[in-house]
């Protein structure tokens, strides 16, 4: 089985062509390949299909099998994906997603490959039971929450995946790895969650890491910036357009007037491979 492996800012998936090569076991090619030892190592794994409807269709897998609705970092590389393999001509493209259907616009460098894209990730989700959380509040702002031992004031926001947002005064020494398991799993979130940690620089700039649920901090999280950006203008933070550094990069997020949040980055072709499965 043929195989691309891309990241962006760091947050890595292997792309496998759905058009040429068949796969009967997602959930078991996620956990094998995603393997840094005995693997390729990856975050997870992505699927680029035909779609009835669009132009593409993506699915995604998380490193431990589990399958997530979107990502922001994956859907930018699956436009970079089919359009430097030729699969498509068009600068704009349509992506089906379990989170609905993105927008992308691709931007070129000086060889004709793809560099950036941005991507129209739609409208943030703000109805708790809708996200999901358990809370039959309106919304759920700045809200008190304790998990295990410890009290947080946390922000809950969908980007088409659940999202939830601490805000720390140094988020590099925080201790992500200790506290993002347990908010991950708590019961307040019943299809689990993302859980973001972000500290304030000043009112264009944000700065953040991300416990992922089903793959564990990593280097960068699409959705999640796009979260953090709402949940900052929720929380009187920021403006509605920032620069989110992460631990992999910076990525460029607004909300605008359309209540869209935009989302544009690099993409990036690390290497190909064929992998016997």
């Amino acid at each position: 089985m043929k195989f691309t492996k891309m990241h962006g800012l760091g947050n890595d998936y292997v792309y496998v062509n759905g058009f040429v090569e068949t796969v009967d076991d997602p959930i078991g090619l996620a956990k094998s390949i995603s393997d840094r030892h005995f693997g390729v190592g990856s975050d997870g794994l992505v699927l680029i299909l035909p779609s009835q409807t669009e132009d593409f269709r993506m699915r995604m897998f998380n490193s431990d099998g589990s399958e997530a609705e979107m990502c922001g970092n994956a859907i930018r590389c699956v436009g970079k994906y089919v359009y430097d393999k030729q699969m498509t001509a068009k600068n704009n493209l349509t992506i089906e997603t379990l989170a609905g259907v993105m927008v992308l616009e691709l931007f070129l460098d000086e060889k004709g490959k793809v560099h950036t894209v941005c991507v129209d990730m739609g409208e943030p989700i703000l109805n708790p039971r809708k996200i999901p959380v358990d809370s039959n509040l309106e919304s759920f702002v700045a809200q008190k929450v304790q998990i295990g031992e410890k009290k947080y004031e946390m922000t809950a926001v969908s980007m088409g995946n659940p999202h939830v947002i601490t805000y720390v005064e140094d988020v590099e020494n925080y201790p992500v790895l200790q506290e993002g398991p347990d908010i991950e799993k708590d019961s307040l979130f019943p299809k689990k969650v993302n859980a973001e940690f972000v500290q304030i620089m000043d009112s264009n700039t944000l700065k953040m890491r991300v416990w992922e649920r089903g793959a564990g901090e990593t280097l960068a999280c699409g959705t999640g910036a796009c979260a953090v950006l709402v949940a900052s203008v929720l929380n009187g933070f920021c403006k509605r357009e920032a620069t989110v550094k992460l631990l992999g990069g910076d990525l460029k997020i607004s909300w605008k007037e359309d209540n869209h949040v935009y989302m544009e980055g690099p993409a990036v072709v690390v290497f190909e491979g064929e992998i016997h499965w």
